[in-house]
């Protein structure tokens, strides 16, 4: 009996616990090696895109970017070959743990038929074909994991090839061009933070679209957590200080706004056109890529020249709706007025051409300033913020039976020739909003419009300036 323990004993030690030793010591600590090897080339590349992102915009420094654009790439590789290799070395644990719980189980029943065996010769015909199965089952998860091994080792060849372009920090659009149909979008983004009245400090953060909100997530914490709602919020690209490639979004309200430096042209640019799809709320539609893709065709073909004026509005215009034959063409002063059919009027003859957009109104200088040619009108008078009129002289609606006060947004102006025909404010409409669509401008100045029935003013809410006047003889015309 203490022969057959002894043997037992040593069988148990070389079939049961050595696999088991085996598998703690060495495969177990080989994925931690790699997990911190992993760590270490995750912080180095933090490190080099933190010294990328400070690069200077006005002192450009050729070799100071080359050098930072080098530790980059090599950061960035070295990370991307790291944890292709953890990931490996993670799937191939999967295989060995089954063979580290297995080979132990299978040692312990061939010891302890070992030991039975000089007592009892019948245990061993029952039990001979189970432990027959278990061994073809161990030696076919090793042909699995040897094959598996093979494909990853030549998948990661193939990646790192393919991926080559991608360690630039700034790849090439020619190779890499910019998707503007994108409905949602995640990646680091550096996020400014006001420490004091001129100051500030830049976080990298990973931010993330959720529907009509945009996400954020702090390294290490387990879920993101709400930055910001960009339904029908405003984004541009913005100057910020010493900065690239930097975004502003700011909420519908206006009370919330965010400033955001992205990794590169290409992501920049993204992300302007994904925010902007969202604030369209187009990723309600079933399918929101080819929708974001007709909407932004429409707006680049709302600035294409088109053969006649006719042609531009025929499909804008409602069913049944009559075309004014006859326009009158007037330019700040007296050119008379002409009839002439409408489908023969180009646009030259309507809006004055290569004359720019104003998005905003320029409050006046001087009291009662006159328009020049121009669709926001003419300039305006202070207002007394005491509610007494400037100059001691009586008020123009002090004595009106219509008064009252609207509340307005300003769309845009522009140089037009006519000044009362209809067509040509749908014409200015439509290549005010087609700009505004084009250069993601979507914020608007907000304005009182008084209404009399005298005139009409368009007064600044903050200053009282009265921005535009048009008189009784202007409405009645």
């Amino acid at each position: 009996m203490s022969s057959c323990h002894a043997v037992l004993s040593t069988q148990l030690a070389d079939a049961m616990m050595f696999p088991i030793t085996q598998f703690k010591e060495r495969d177990l600590k080989e994925i931690l090696t790699l997990k911190e090897v992993f760590q270490i080339a995750s912080n180095d590349h933090d490190a080099a895109i933190h010294r990328y992102s400070r690069l200077s915009k006005k002192r450009e420094n050729d070799k100071a970017k080359y050098e930072v654009t080098e530790d980059v790439y090599t950061s960035r590789k070295k990370q991307h070959q790291t944890m292709m290799h953890y990931f490996c070395a993670l799937n191939t644990l999967q295989y060995k743990k089954k063979i580290a719980l297995l080979e132990p189980l299978l040692g312990y029943m061939q010891a302890q038929i070992s030991f039975f065996k000089m007592g009892s010769e019948n245990l061993n015909e029952q039990l001979e074909e189970f432990l027959t199965n278990i061994g073809a089952s161990v030696q076919n998860v090793r042909r699995e994991m040897d094959s598996d091994i093979e494909t990853m080792q030549q998948t990661i060849e193939d990646l790192e090839i393919a991926s080559d372009p991608l360690y630039v920090p700034d790849p090439d659009p020619m190779k890499f061009p910019v998707n503007r149909n994108l409905t949602r979008k995640a990646g680091y983004l550096n996020a400014r933070n006001k420490t004091g009245l001129v100051s500030s400090t830049w976080d990298r953060q990973f931010y993330f679209t959720q529907g009509g909100n945009l996400m954020s997530q702090a390294r290490g914490d387990v879920a993101g957590g709400l930055a910001m709602d960009i339904d029908n919020c405003s984004v541009m690209a913005v100057d910020c200080e010493d900065r690239r490639y930097c975004f502003q979004i700011t909420s519908f309200d206006g009370k919330k706004s965010s400033i955001l430096q992205a990794e590169s042209k290409k992501d920049h640019e993204e992300w302007i056109c994904t925010i902007n799809n969202i604030s369209k709320q187009i990723y309600l539609s079933e399918n929101p890529e080819e929708t974001a893709a007709r909407v932004n065709q429409s707006a680049l073909e709302a600035v294409t020249p088109s053969p006649s004026f006719q042609q531009r509005h025929e499909s804008l215009r409602p069913v049944g709706q009559s075309r004014p034959s006859t326009a009158r063409t007037s330019s700040s002063g007296s050119l008379g007025s002409e009839s002439t059919n409408l489908a023969a009027l180009s646009l030259d003859s309507l809006v004055a051409p290569d004359t720019p957009i104003q998005f905003d109104i320029i409050s006046p200088v001087c009291e009662d300033q006159p328009g020049q040619g121009k669709a926001s009108g003419q300039g305006g008078r202070r207002t007394n913020p005491f509610g007494e009129s400037g100059g001691g002289t009586k008020s123009e609606t002090e004595d009106s039976i219509l008064h009252q006060l609207f509340i307005v947004r300003f769309l845009g102006s522009m140089e037009v020739k006519s000044d009362n025909n209809p067509d040509v404010v749908y014409e200015t409409m439509r290549q005010i909003l087609a700009a505004r669509a084009i250069h993601n401008i979507f914020r608007m100045t907000e304005s009182h419009l008084l209404v009399t029935c005298d005139c009409l003013k368009l007064i600044d809410p903050q200053t009282q300036v009265t921005r535009l006047t048009v008189s009784s003889p202007c409405l009645k015309r």
